[in-house]
């Protein structure tokens, strides 16, 4: 079984693809790409499952006017087109927050939570005194003077590389590809509507947080980001695994492993209708 298409929304249309047969598995990619983020992934996860990814609003083929919405609406409006009662939600950064908040609001959707290096809603961590952070002031300073190349290496930097570690870390390969999406994106400048934040944020409702839960964190991964998976990972029902030398794009530095690990999580997180 494989489909695509649009799926209307609240002042938008939102593209989706599904392929396989089996307890259904959403994915939400993060804001470096699109679904695209999920190509290596996909096809393996199909073979046990109906994989669901979609580009969320300001990204890739999905169109949105410049409207308020909520991403989480987002995500069951393409379920409730393909007609899914219940799934596994796979989010990874910033889909990992949409996952997050959708887990905590709409928990009678779920069967399981996986976030990949994602943060948490309202989250701030405290970090040591020292601690090397990535130059947010700088990436701001970009973004706004739409000095799309400089960013979008830069940015490779940050996600890619993990920030403070050598640029050949990862091979050039996965490096380019994301670079690659980051600048599409950038320079494609889709419309982004205006997404309205969860209240009160995640981080504030962990003690919600009802589904089977896995965490994966990329130990190189920037302070924050490390931080915040280790955070969710100590929740109500959350087991945390921690990728060694791994940055924040973790299914594409160790896409066995990743899916090893993810794969068999599901297998053991039975789905409310089966």
């Amino acid at each position: 079984m494989r489909e695509s298409g649009f799926v209307d929304a609240e002042g938008g249309r939102i593209y989706y693809e599904a392929e396989g047969d089996g307890p259904p598995v959403l994915l939400i990619h993060g804001g470096l790409g699109t679904l695209r983020m999920w190509d290596e992934q996909a096809p393996r996860f199909a073979e046990r499952h109906r994989v669901i990814r979609y580009d969320t609003r300001g990204f890739g083929r999905t169109e949105t006017d410049d409207v308020e919405f909520a991403n989480r609406d987002d995500a069951i409006a393409v379920l409730d087109h393909l007609g899914v009662a219940t799934a596994a939600v796979v989010g990874q950064s910033r889909g990992a927050m949409i996952a997050l908040d959708l887990a905590l609001d709409r928990s009678d959707r779920f069967d399981a939570l996986v976030s990949v290096a994602g943060g948490i809603g309202g989250y701030e961590p405290e970090l040591a005194d020292g601690t090397s952070q990535p130059p947010w002031e700088e990436l701001e300073r970009l973004w706004e003077q739409k000095e799309w190349p400089a960013l979008a290496e830069l940015e490779t930097q940050v996600w890619v590389d993990g920030w403070g570690q050598p640029r050949d870390r990862v091979g050039p390969e996965v490096r380019q590809r994301v670079r690659d999406w980051i600048l599409a994106a950038y320079e494609a400048g889709n419309a982004e509507g205006r997404p309205v934040p969860m209240a009160p944020p995640a981080v504030e409702r962990l003690d919600e947080l009802r589904v089977p839960t896995l965490v994966l964190v990329g130990a190189a991964d920037e302070p924050g980001a490390v931080a915040a998976g280790r955070k969710l990972g100590a929740a109500p029902n959350a087991q945390l695994v921690e990728f060694e030398n791994v940055a924040h794009m973790i299914q594409l530095e160790q896409p066995d492993r990743f899916a090893e690990v993810v794969l068999e999580f599901l297998a053991g997180a039975r789905p409310r209708g089966g």
